[in-house]
């Protein structure tokens, strides 16, 4: 015959030993301050994302545009009128 030994009785569900403290009764916030370098390193973070996140460049599309734009009569009314309605509507305008 094994006796136990104190008021542990590990079939009790629902109680754990030694927690007497009041559920709630706690008027204490926790609260996180973080320092200008580490809000510096984040932002850094963010930034490199983006450059990763970012399309490659394609040499060839922009040798493209360079021969287009050197050409006289590709830039006319026409052409310069639609560029400057994408760009007015890549800045919502």
């Amino acid at each position: 015959m094994i006796n136990r030994i104190g008021q542990l009785d590990p079939i009790q569900p629902g109680k754990k030993p030694g927690r007497n403290d009041p559920v709630g009764g706690n008027d204490r916030t926790d609260s996180i301050t973080l320092s200008p370098e580490a809000k510096e390193k984040a932002e850094m973070i963010q930034v490199v994302e983006l450059i990763k996140s970012a399309p490659d460049i394609d040499e060839l599309r922009i040798a493209e545009l360079r021969q287009k734009i050197n050409d006289p009569s590709y830039l006319n009314e026409r052409v310069i009128n639609a560029t400057a309605e994408k760009i007015m509507a890549a800045f919502g305008v």
